[in-house]
């Protein structure tokens, strides 16, 4: 199985584009340090895409696959009812916020929060707390409801199957993932990147230092012990945006979840089909 982690972005270009990790998962005897049942990933290579359209044609390459992906993949189920959006399935969600435009969405979203008092103004999924991501509906620091805006609709026109939300193509899986939330366990609330220049620290990249070494180890929330060559590895030091890192951090997310295959990829028992799961996120009362 060809396992891919993207790292995304809603208006990619050649110097900030969409960064794609893509590797191969061998099952084995548990990494130094990690739990049983643990196994060893093969990073390849790193892809860049520098448009939507070149993101529109890798994901209808031929699968197998399955990737995860640094995206929201559904609206809070509460704005979805409040806003009076179809709430019938996913699919008819994604594709009535895919018919406004970034301003449209961004006063309907606007016009949600003012209505609601001081400390609550987002809706949150069920997904999001645990994960400690930021709500969907977020559109600034991180803009993750334009990441939506424009992912979700491009995941559910080229046919992939979304394990809880969407039935697809079955030889392409696409899955929800969320790499602080394997990097916070390692370098905790600590900053491992920034896109601005003067913010891309000694400090910074020492995190990244850390993040890596927790990842080749096997020492890791996922108990996956990445291979990388040297030059890959640099390539993730180097990297002060942190982008080439969440990819690899993404893939290790798609390994855990292909292990779990066979129990719904590692997803929780009951996943909101209009909201969506973040993989290797546990649920309330869950292990991960």
């Amino acid at each position: 199985m060809r396992l891919h982690g993207i790292d995304f972005s809603s208006a990619p270009t050649r110097r900030k584009p969409i960064v794609v990790a893509s590797g191969r998962l061998a099952a084995g005897a548990a990494a130094p340090g990690a739990a049983a049942g643990g196994a060893s990933l093969d990073l390849l290579a790193f892809e860049a895409l520098e448009s939507l359209a070149a993101f529109d044609e890798w994901l209808r390459r031929a699968g197998p696959w399955l990737a995860a992906f640094d995206f929201p993949f559904g609206w809070p189920r509460e704005l979805i009812e409040s806003l009076g959006w179809p709430a019938g399935n996913w699919a008819a969600s994604i594709d009535h916020a895919a018919g406004l435009s970034r301003a449209e969405l961004m006063a309907c979203l606007r016009a949600f929060c003012q209505a609601r008092a001081p400390g609550s103004k987002f809706a949150h999924r069920a997904t999001d707390r645990p994960a400690g991501s930021s709500p969907s509906m977020k559109w600034v620091n991180p803009p993750v409801a334009l990441m939506l805006h424009a992912g979700a609709p491009r995941l559910l026109a080229a046919g992939a199957t979304l394990p809880g939300l969407h039935a697809g193509d079955p030889a392409r899986i696409a899955l929800e993932a969320y790499p602080g939330f394997v990097a916070r366990s390692i370098v905790g609330r600590e900053s491992y990147k920034s896109d601005d220049r003067s913010r891309q620290t000694p400090q910074r990249r020492e995190a990244r230092a850390r993040v890596l070494a927790a990842l080749a180890s096997g020492e890791n929330r996922l108990a996956i012990a990445v291979r990388l060559d040297p030059a890959l590895a640099q390539a993730c030091l180097d990297d002060a945006t942190g982008d080439r890192l969440d990819a690899l951090l993404c893939l290790a997310q798609a390994a855990w979840a292909w292990q779990r295959r066979d129990q719904a990829y590692g997803l929780p028992a009951r996943v909101d089909p209009l909201e969506g799961w973040i993989v290797s996120v546990p649920a309330d009362g869950e292990t991960g």
